[in-house]
Parts: C-alpha cells; sequence; structure tokens
C-alpha cells in the first residue's frame, strides 16, 4: 500500500488525480483542504483532513505517515514549501510533488512567478526527492498529449490539458523513484 497526500485536494487538477487513483486498491488517499465542503466526489475510502498548509501542527500531522506527498496549491507558496519541507523532515517522509508553473527560471523574472520560483527554489535546496512540475497554461481540453522538459532546457508549448497533467501527475505517484530531483516543464506538443 502507498500513502498518498493531496494537498488542495479540491483544487481543479487534484480533483482529476484523485478520479484517477480512486479505483486503485494499492493507493491511500488523504484529501487535505481548508474547507470539507469544496471537495466533491471524494472517494469514500478516502481520508478527508482539513486544515490550512500554513499551520504547521495542522500539516505535520497530515504528513506523518505518508508515502508521498503531492502539493496542488495557491498563495504564498514560499511559505507553504518551507513548511512542507520541515513536516516532511520531521516525519521521514522523502517524495513531494509540487505544481508550479512555465517560466520560474526565465530572466528576468516575471513579478507573477515570484512565488512559485520561490517555493522551487525551498524544494531544489532540501534534500528530499521532490518533482517539481512547470505545466504550461491550462485548456480543459479531453486529451491526453504531452511532452516534458528538463531545467535548464527551453520549455516548449504553450498549453497542457488538465487531463494530461493529471494522467502525468499520476504516473509519478506510481514510479516517483523515475522523476526524483527534478523540475519538469510539461506542455502540448506544438
Amino acid at each position: 500500500m502507498k500513502n498518498v497526500l493531496i494537498l488542495g485536494a479540491s483544487g481543479t487538477i487534484a480533483t482529476q488525480v484523485i478520479a484517477l487513483l480512486a479505483n486503485e486498491a494499492e493507493i491511500n488517499l488523504t484529501l487535505f483542504v481548508r474547507n470539507a465542503r469544496r471537495l466533491r466526489n471524494a472517494p469514500a475510502a478516502a481520508r478527508v483532513v482539513e486544515g490550512d498548509v500554513q499551520n504547521y501542527d495542522q500539516l505535520k500531522a497530515a504528513v506523518a505517515g505518508q508515502d508521498l506527498v503531492y502539493a496542488n496549491l495557491s498563495g504564498d507558496l514560499e511559505r507553504m514549501a518551507q513548511n512542507i519541507v520541515k513536516a516532511m523532515n520531521e516525519t521521514g517522509v522523502r517524495q513531494v510533488i509540487f505544481i508550479s508553473s512555465i517560466g520560474i527560471y526565465d530572466q528576468p523574472l516575471k513579478p507573477v512567478l515570484k512565488p512559485y520560483r520561490g517555493a522551487a527554489d525551498v524544494l531544489e535546496t532540501s534534500t528530499l526527492d521532490y518533482t517539481i512540475l512547470r505545466p504550461a497554461w491550462f485548456t480543459s481540453d479531453n486529451e491526453v498529449d504531452f511532452e516534458t522538459t528538463q531545467k535548464g532546457e527551453p520549455e516548449r508549448g504553450s498549453v497542457i490539458s488538465q487531463k494530461s497533467l493529471a494522467t502525468f501527475i499520476t504516473r509519478i505517484i506510481a514510479s516517483p523513484e523515475q522523476y526524483a530531483r527534478k523540475s519538469l516543464g510539461i506542455n502540448k506538443p506544438c
């Protein structure tokens, strides 16, 4: 059994990841949300935890006993990443998937991307087995069609379907060691 904690579980991408994992017998889901009423269609077997990633004690309690943390967040991302890294270090959890944004390594950095870059910097300087995903802009197209780029390679494409991103996240959850300590751009092939 693999215990997976999803932070920001009521988000659009997280909801699709949950749907893809719902029937996986080897996955125990813990869904962490600020307001459980916003969580729609949670699998009956999932554990739902109401809390705030910026509340360290709530976060640490949710992280304890997990095998992997998937963070799908918005807001003060750098502070959230600091809390996540600290909680994971203190509980011995090693693997984290963190959703960031396309363009976080561009120079000059656009001001809107500073929180995403700050979070990436926190993760990249940690000792965790992180996977940072840098998706292009989302579409709601019903397709799975994507390619990835490594950090340092030019990012390609300008869009990615939510379904493609969710599908790739489930692949990482299945085999996180393949993507450990990587920052990957993801987009629909041009």
